[in-house]
């Protein structure tokens, strides 16, 4: 009995699956859009919305994303089901952000030292206004729109 040929692959075969393969690497190295959290070239799932929890609180039906209290003075507090970070950089005053990294898309980690701080890479932005401290993101976090109503931070 004789034994199965199997077709050895020619270089051209061999050259087209290594490119593909580096195209579906690459994909995931995509820049993403500080302004909606989407890398360049995607569109948002079906469905989604801002990612801001569902649960109304505020006075006037308004999302409450934290109590004031949770958020130290020159720190913060990163929301990660909405992937927001809320900042408090000088007594009073609150500022909020996308949580998404503009370097690749990670979710940032922490808020310290002045900085919010991505974990993948060590991109670090400023808690006062979201801009880059330290690469190697180079576009800032997107700001995102808050109102302090009493002691509720709401999205709005």
């Amino acid at each position: 009995m004789a034994e199965p040929s199997v077709p050895t692959p020619n270089r051209r075969a061999l050259l087209a699956c290594a490119g593909a393969a580096c195209a579906v690497a690459l994909a995931g190295c995509a820049r993403y859009n500080s302004s909606n959290g989407i890398a360049e070239g995607q569109s948002a799932p079906a469905g989604s919305s801002s990612g801001a929890p569902a649960s109304p609180g505020g006075s006037n039906g308004s999302t409450v994303l934290a109590k004031t209290t949770d958020i130290p003075v020159g720190g913060g507090k990163i929301l990660t089901g909405p992937k927001i970070v809320i900042t408090q950089p000088k007594a009073g005053s609150f500022k909020a952000f996308t949580a998404v990294c503009t370097h690749l898309g990670c979710t940032v980690g922490t808020v310290s030292g002045g900085t919010i701080n991505c974990p993948c890479h060590g991109s670090k932005f400023s808690v006062a206004n979201g801009s880059v401290v330290n690469g190697p993101a180079t576009s800032p976090l997107a700001p995102i729109s808050i109102k302090v109503q009493g002691t509720s931070i709401v999205q709005g």
